[in-house]
């Protein structure tokens, strides 16, 4: 990949100060006058290092500032691009470097208006609003007219630099939306007559604090739409990035991580922008990226020409899997049948169809872990939907490779990743595990030793005393990551649902342990917006199923954390990932409306639910069809609105006719269910009537109408109840 920095001028900087060099691995040459390098905090890459995101840095250089002088920062990288503002000594310079991933040495030439005074004063900070935040792990000051007079790898922590770095979570320099906040953070005037008993009204105030949660949500996700078609190309195709990657479109970043949440966005809250706009872009997609049969490939935005060559079939294939599984696999989750799921099917065969890797086994398309490992959570889920058993062959021929060869992941590899770009082949495995349970019992038996081996080694070796999964460990030895990643839940929702098959008790305690935990890490720094989405969504899912409320305070907490970033213009931090805080924010606002909708969506109109305090827990109700029998429902708006109210079905059965509703990677929970052949009673609490509805008439939306700034309030209630 191409090496990049950028050195902007600001502020009083004039033209001289633009100097910066490439990252580099080694630093450049010349005496190091002092030196910094932390050695305690968040680590990735084998360096300890300090995230700018997360709050701003402070140095103070005991060197008689010179011309000539270069500061050198130990630059962090993740394929991207980060950026940072530095002043020196009141300089003010704008840094925009990456491209590369780890760490490289960007050299910035100290500007001749701050080789002044006694000594250096020096500040980064993270952007307020735009861009990735650097990260880095070391800093040096150095004369480059001068002879090396240290090694390349300081032996002491520092030298001549007293340092200051604030760990705090960076708040917005304001709300991106000021007018909307305002109604989110309000609190309603009590009724003029509660409801009795009091445990009733407090369970409808409860439903009004989650409709200005739910709103809050939706509002952000779809202001995150318009903030990326506002960058579309002229093939109508959005960037991979909005620094670098400007003119590029990806199945595995652009189409996985980013538009496709665009998309579900769009079917919940706008139904025109979904049958137009949305509808056009697949197409595009479709015609312009199909390179290898109807495989994507990456194209630009600006011409629609591809721009990787000469071809590479590997990674075809990984942009098409990684489509599949982040982007159209939750599309049909939700959505059902539709030009999308036929996109994700075809992508599927095609993989398969140019499968070219010999194995006893039989042909795979390619030995990454992560590929893999996507291709076993679709084949799993896609065999049931479709009922073809091809699928279900595919990931079998998958699974021998890995269970049964010399290809175990606690077994035979060497390191063990748990993070993301690695987990999936733990989740991909136990979510084929899980299929065979019920479509191939002889197959599942063959599979059982390997796959509890696998699980039971990472629950003794890759996680903290927490519980958490640490990034990466070895197996063969234990050594791990010094640091735990933001994809636990991934690897929680495969333990559980091992759990779900095989009853194995010490599977669901381990999940519940870390649940507990949580509370723990309520100021845990989990790196970019990225990665609190990532965490958020793992404890979302695993709560559906294992619900405490110190989990439902923790979610509450952390799903700030995933939209600080966001401008007003709905942009979030203008790279891909944006689309996973519309996942998880999409993911959020259905807890709190437990599963329902509206339709024509408005940004005024607010709708919250809490299921009623005489309910059982979710997993002692999760045997029961239909699941909660009692929900009591807030709806208001700030104008006369007429609508439906929509409620849920049992997605998982109807949509991908899964036997279990086991928890899988980029699933949408379900709450409240309707029950198609149930009925309900809907009891308006302020006029008293009451109808009679089929659960196939609340999957279809109930007709509701609202009355400018007064709450209606329902109570839905099964028969039988």
């Amino acid at each position: 990949m191409t090496r990049y920095a950028c050195v902007v001028a600001a502020l009083a900087c004039s033209a001289a100060c633009l100097a910066a060099g490439q990252p580099t691995e080694k630093p450049s040459a010349g005496a190091v006058l002092a030196y910094y390098r932390l050695t305690e905090g968040q680590s990735i890459y084998d360096r300890y290092y300090h995230f700018l995101g997360d709050g701003p840095a402070t140095l103070v250089i005991d060197v008689k500032p010179q011309k000539g002088h270069v500061l050198q920062l130990l630059w962090g990288s993740k394929n991207d691009e980060r950026t940072a503002t530095l002043r020196i000594n009141g300089q003010t310079i704008e840094l925009v470097a990456g491209g590369y991933k780890a760490f490289r040495w960007l050299d910035v030439i100290v500007p001749d208006k701050a080789a002044a005074g006694g000594k250096y004063e020096i500040a980064l900070s993270g952007p307020p609003r735009f861009g990735r935040a650097a990260f880095i792990a070391e800093f040096r000051l150095v004369d480059p007219a001068a002879a090396t007079s240290a090694p390349a790898e300081t032996k002491t922590p520092a030298a001549k630099i007293v340092a200051k770095f604030e760990r705090g979570r960076m708040e917005p320099a304001g709300p991106a939306f000021p007018e909307m906040q305002a109604i989110w953070d309000r609190t309603p005037t009590p009724p003029a007559q509660p409801l009795k008993p009091p445990a009733l009204e407090a369970a409808f105030r409860r439903a009004e604090r989650h409709a200005r949660s739910a709103n809050e949500q939706f509002f952000r996700c779809r202001r995150f739409v318009d903030g990326w078609l506002a960058r579309a190309g002229q093939t109508g195709l959005i960037p991979r990035n909005l620094h670098n990657s400007k003119d590029l479109w990806n199945g595995r970043d652009s189409a996985a991580d980013n538009w496709s949440f665009m998309v579900l966005t769009c079917f919940l809250t706008d139904r025109a922008m979904f049958e137009g706009r949305m509808a056009q872009m697949l197409q595009t997609e479709r015609k312009l990226t199909a390179r290898v049969d109807r495989l994507c490939d990456d194209v630009s935005i600006t011409t629609g020409k591809f721009v990787r060559n000469p071809l590479n079939l590997d990674a075809t294939i990984f942009d098409s899997a990684e489509y599949v599984k982040d982007g159209l696999v939750p599309l049909t989750e939700w959505m059902g049948p539709s030009p999308w799921s036929e996109r994700m099917i075809e992508l599927v065969d095609d993989i398969w169809k140019n499968a070219t890797i010999d194995t006893p086994h039989g042909k795979i398309p390619t030995r990454n872990v992560e590929v893999n490992g996507d291709l076993l959570q679709a084949c799993a889920r896609i065999y049931w939907m479709t009922g073809q058993a091809k699928y279900l062959d595919w990931a079998i021929r998958l699974g021998d490779y890995y269970l049964l060869g010399g290809n175990h992941p606690t077994r035979d590899f060497a390191d063990l990743r748990l993070s993301d770009h690695g987990c999936e082949i733990v989740s991909g495995l136990c979510e084929l595990y899980t299929a065979l349970h019920f479509a191939r019992p002889d197959k599942k038996k063959a599979y059982q030793q390997a796959v509890h081996e696998m699980l039971d080694r990472i629950l003794e070796a890759g996680v903290d005393a927490n519980g958490m999964m640490w990034i990466s460990f070895k197996p063969k030895t234990g050594e791990h990551h010094r640091s735990i990643c933001d994809t636990w839940g991934y690897t929680y929702d495969a333990i559980y649902s091992v759990y779900l098959i095989d009853r194995k008790e010490s599977y669901r305690q381990a999940t519940r342990k870390a649940l507990a935990a949580l509370p723990q890490y309520a100021a845990h720094n989990w790196g970019n917006m990225d990665g609190h989405a990532d965490s958020v969504e793992g404890a979302i899912n695993l709560h559906n199923r294992e619900p405490m409320e110190s989990t439902a305070r923790w979610i509450d907490a952390e799903i700030k954390d995933v939209w600080r970033s966001q401008r007003s213009d709905g942009v979030i931090e203008g790279w891909h990932g944006d689309g996973n805080a519309a996942r998880t924010g999409t993911m959020y606002a259905l807890w709190k409306t437990q599963g329902l909708t509206v339709q024509p969506w408005r940004q005024d109109v607010r709708f919250g639910a809490v299921v009623d305090a005489s309910e059982p827990a979710l997993p002692a109700r999760s045997a029961v069809p239909g699941g909660a029998t009692i929900l009591h429902v807030s709806l208001t708006a700030d104008q006369d609105w007429s609508g439906r109210l929509v409620f849920d079905k049992p997605r998982h059965r109807l949509h991908l006719k899964l036997p279990i509703d086991y928890p899988r990677i980029n699933q949408f929970p379900e709450w409240f269910v309707a029950q198609a052949d149930k009925s309900y009673t809907l009891l308006d609490r302020s006029s008293g009537q009451t109808r009679t509805l089929t659960g196939r008439q609340l999957q279809a939306g109930v007709e509701v109408q609202l009355q400018a700034g007064r709450e209606l309030r329902l109570t839905v209630t099964a028969e039988g109840n």
